[in-house]
């Protein structure tokens, strides 16, 4: 009997608890499928950035292109007679006006030359004066005179060829400018063609570039020009030369822009930086900061639509100043991401914190966490 009741209270205890595990009283209510798949679900976490509300705005293009100075006047002396060098009439680097004496070579036996021209001239005069009348009054042939006309032509002639010779034993300065070489000294004997001396003038003065093939077309001849010098000075100029044949290797187009110079303080072989107008477009000014690139490593910047997606825009730079850069190629009106273009892509939702004002006083602090807090 007792054996009987054990197994009794068993069952029973065994019944009673199915009955409240199944009751809920353990585990509570059963929650719905429902809420289980809700709570199952990762949350999504949407980033924050930043943005400036910006409008496109009227910006004169610039084509920018880097040259260097040139002289326009530049010229070397060459020896027209032979001699001895027996004066340097001035020294290198002195400024001289046209005609100025640089060098004199010896006069040698060219002062008896000219002795004996002068002395067959005036014979020859006299000969052909005579044979004229002779000829005037019959005792002459019409030959004879001819002759006599042709002899004097050449003395005529050769005093003019030792009048000549004489006078290029002084070479003289074919144009103002400084001496920029006097490579002979006295005593050394040149010959015809020898250079013995090179003037330059600096004034005006060209700046030579090359312009890309891209915007040879939007400069014109006659338009004005900028040029920033190595050490800071600019100068103002004017465009007076563009290639019509471009190169084969670099394909750009040689420029050749004149500036005044008239104290010849701007010397040859200076690096300057040339920006040529080329109209106007629309564009806006940003930060550099705000930069970057896409997947294919095009430069350009990310923008927030409409429905608060990430769109990236390629862009050109317009012109690149001290208060930031000018870009071409976004819509006119734009919500530029300032802060937190680094971490999202093309197409992603995001939110967006209040904007900043327009401009590029905003801060451009890419490395900034846009994650919310």
């Amino acid at each position: 009997m007792r054996f009987k009741s054990s197994y009794l209270i068993a069952a029973a205890l065994a019944v009673g608890s199915t009955l409240w595990i199944a009751s809920g009283v353990v585990t509570g209510n059963e929650p719905s499928p429902v809420e289980a798949g809700q709570a199952a679900a990762p949350k999504v976490s949407v980033p924050v950035v930043r943005v400036a509300s910006l409008e496109a705005r009227l910006k004169a293009k610039t084509v920018v292109l880097f040259g260097r100075t040139e002289a326009i006047k530049q010229v070397d002396i060459a020896a027209e007679t032979v001699g001895k060098i027996v004066t340097r009439a001035v020294k290198k680097g002195a400024w001289v006006k046209k005609g100025t004496v640089i060098l004199r070579l010896a006069m040698d036996d060219r002062e008896m030359r000219l002795a004996e021209a002068k002395a067959k001239l005036e014979y020859q005069e006299i000969a052909y004066n005579a044979a004229k009348q002779l000829s005037q009054q019959q005792f002459q042939s019409k030959v004879k005179l001819a002759e006599e006309w042709a002899d004097l032509a050449r003395a005529r002639a050769e005093l003019e060829a030792i009048e000549l010779d004489i006078r290029r034993t002084k070479v003289r300065a074919p144009m103002d400018g400084f001496v920029d070489s006097l490579p002979l000294s006295i005593g050394e004997y040149i010959g015809v063609g020898d250079t013995v001396a090179g003037i330059v003038n600096l004034h005006p003065i060209r700046i030579v570039g090359q312009v890309s093939e891209r915007n040879v077309t939007q400069i014109h001849l006659g338009g004005p020009a900028t040029a920033r010098l190595a050490n800071g000075h600019e100068i103002k100029g004017v465009v007076r030369y563009i290639s019509k044949i471009g190169s084969e290797s670099t394909r750009t187009f040689r420029v050749d822009v004149w500036a005044d110079n008239p104290e010849g303080s701007i010397p040859e072989g200076l690096t300057a930086e040339v920006r040529l107008p080329a109209g106007e477009e629309l564009a806006h000014l940003v930060s550099p900061a705000v930069l970057t690139l896409d997947d294919a490593g095009a430069i350009g910047v990310k923008v927030v639509d409409g429905e608060d997606r990430v769109r990236f825009y390629p862009v050109s730079i317009v012109a690149d100043m001290s208060e930031g850069i000018w870009l071409a190629g976004l819509p006119t009106k734009i919500r530029l991401i300032t802060v937190g273009q680094e971490y999202v892509r093309d197409g992603q939702l995001v939110r967006v914190a209040p904007d900043q004002p327009a401009g590029v006083s905003q801060s451009t602090d890419a490395s900034a966490d846009p994650s919310p807090s």
